[in-house]
C-alpha cells in the first residue's frame, strides 16, 4: 500500500541489503540518501529507472511543440503519433 509514496528516504544501513524495494516506495523523482557504507557498493537494476513520461503529439502540434522546446515549456519528452493511430 505504500509503494510509490515517499518523497524521500534517508537510507542509513550500512549492511549490504536489498536498494530495489525502497526504490519502489518513492514517488516519480523521489530521492533516495544512502548514508550508510557497505563494505561493497550496491548493486542496482537499471530498469526501474527507464520509467519515462511522454506526451503524445499529433504531426499538427509539431510546430507548437518547438516552439515549447524553444520556451524550455516541457515537462515530459514528446512522442509524435505520425499515424494518428494512438490515443492519450
Amino acid at each position: 500500500a505504500a509503494m510509490g509514496t515517499l518523497d524521500a528516504i534517508i537510507d542509513t544501513v550500512s549492511a549490504t541489503h536489498p536498494l530495489l524495494p525502497l526504490i519502489g516506495l518513492l514517488k516519480s523523482h523521489g530521492i533516495l540518501v544512502l548514508v550508510g557504507a557497505p563494505e561493497k557498493p550496491p548493486k542496482l537494476l537499471v530498469f526501474p529507472f527507464l520509467v519515462v513520461e511522454i506526451e503524445l503529439i499529433s504531426m499538427d502540434y509539431v510546430n507548437t511543440a518547438m516552439e515549447r522546446l524553444i520556451k524550455a515549456d516541457v515537462r515530459y519528452r514528446f512522442v509524435i503519433d505520425i499515424g494518428n493511430t494512438l490515443k492519450n
